[in-house]
C-alpha cells in the first residue's frame, strides 16, 4: 500500500517502512524573466537559440518553449541528473558548468542565468545541500564526484580556524562566523565530521540562544557559505557572465535571477561596467524582485532579484 501525502510543495511517498519525497520544483520570477528577455517581441519569426545557463528544473526552457514553438535551447548544468527532466528535443543538454560555456560554439539571442539551487538538488540530491536531512557533507553540484574534487566535509576536516571563519564571514555574511569556525575546530579534534547532522549540531552549540529563536535558521548561512566556496560560485558567475556576454548576439538579452547579495553585487558590477562602456543598456535599472503572491506561494523566492541588459 501506497501512502502519498502533499504539502509544502512536496510530495511524499511512504512505501512500508521507506519514506521518499518527490520536490516540485517552482521556477522564480518566470513570466518576469521571459517577459524582461523581450521574447513577444524577437521571437516571433526566424530560428532563435536561447542558452539556458544554469537548466536545474528547467522552468524558464520548458514555458519558453511552450510560448514560442521555433525556438532552440543549449541547456547547460554541471549536474547531470538534471537532464532526466528533458524529453524535448528542442532542448540539447550539455554536462558543463557555465564558465565553460565557451566550449559549445554557439551565438546566443537570449541567455538565463538562474543562480538558485533547484528544489529537487535541495531535497533530493543527497549530497549535503540542506541542513533539513542527515546526509553526506559534499555539497558538491557534480553528481558524482571524484576523490580529488572539493567537498564540504574536506573543508570542515582540514581548513584553519581563520580560514573557515572567513569563508563563512564572507560567503555566508555570518556575523557568529568566528564562534562556529572555532566549534568546528574543536569538535573535529574530537572526532571527524562527516554529515549535515554533525555540522548543524556544531553550528547550534557556537551560536547565541536568542539566534536560534530567529525567522531564518541558525545553519543557513553556513551551509550558504560551504556550498559558495566548494563549487567557486563567485568566480564561475564572473567568468560565466563574460563569456556569455561574449557569444550573445547584438540585440540580444542576458537575465541574471541571483539569490543573496555577493551575486547580486557582481552582476550589477559587469551589467554598470558594459553600460558604461557603451556595449549594452539596462532594460531595469533597478532589479525585478517577486511579488507578494509569488513570495506567499513559494517562500524560497523572497530574496530573489533580477537584473536584464541588452548587448547593443
Amino acid at each position: 500500500m501506497v501512502a502519498i501525502s502533499r504539502c509544502c510543495g512536496k510530495t511524499s511517498r511512504s512505501v512500508g517502512r521507506k519514506v521518499m519525497s518527490e520536490s516540485i520544483h517552482k521556477t522564480v520570477l518566470l513570466n518576469e524573466t521571459i517577459e524582461g528577455l523581450g521574447f513577444s517581441r524577437s521571437l516571433t519569426s526566424g530560428k532563435k537559440i536561447i542558452l539556458d545557463a544554469t537548466f536545474g528544473g528547467g522552468g524558464h526552457s520548458k514555458e519558453i518553449l511552450k510560448r514560442f514553438p521555433n525556438v532552440k535551447i543549449i541547456a547547460l548544468d554541471q549536474d547531470k541528473s538534471v537532464s532526466k527532466n528533458i524529453s524535448d528535443k528542442r532542448i540539447s543538454f550539455k554536462n558543463i558548468n557555465f564558465r565553460d560555456l565557451d566550449k559549445v560554439p554557439e551565438k546566443y539571442d537570449a541567455i538565463i542565468f538562474d543562480l538558485g539551487l533547484s528544489s529537487d538538488q535541495l531535497e533530493n540530491s543527497g549530497r549535503g545541500f540542506s541542513f533539513m536531512k542527515n546526509e553526506p557533507l559534499l555539497m558538491t553540484m557534480k553528481e558524482n564526484p571524484l576523490l580529488e574534487d572539493l567537498t564540504a566535509r574536506d573543508i570542515v576536516n582540514t581548513w584553519s580556524e581563520k580560514s573557515l571563519a572567513d569563508i563563512i564571514y564572507g560567503y555566508g555574511e555570518e556575523k557568529f562566523s568566528r564562534r562556529i569556525a572555532k566549534g568546528i575546530i574543536e569538535a573535529r579534534e574530537r572526532s571527524k565530521i562527516e554529515t549535515t547532522e554533525d555540522l548543524v549540531k556544531i553550528i547550534e552549540k557556537s551560536v547565541p540562544a536568542i539566534y536560534k529563536r530567529g525567522k531564518l535558521h541558525f545553519a543557513t548561512k553556513t551551509f550558504q557559505a560551504l556550498r559558495i566556496a566548494v563549487n567557486d560560485e563567485l568566480g564561475a558567475l564572473q567568468i560565466g557572465l563574460g563569456k556569455g556576454f561574449e557569444v550573445l548576439n547584438k540585440g540580444g538579452r542576458m537575465a541574471v535571477i541571483s539569490f543573496h547579495s555577493l551575486e547580486d553585487r557582481i552582476v550589477k558590477k559587469f551589467y554598470k561596467e558594459k553600460k558604461e562602456g557603451n556595449k549594452a543598456i539596462l532594460i531595469n535599472k533597478k532589479p525585478i524582485i517577486p511579488t507578494t503572491q509569488e513570495i506567499k506561494n513559494n517562500p524560497r523566492s523572497r530574496s530573489a532579484k533580477l537584473r536584464i541588459l541588452e548587448k547593443i
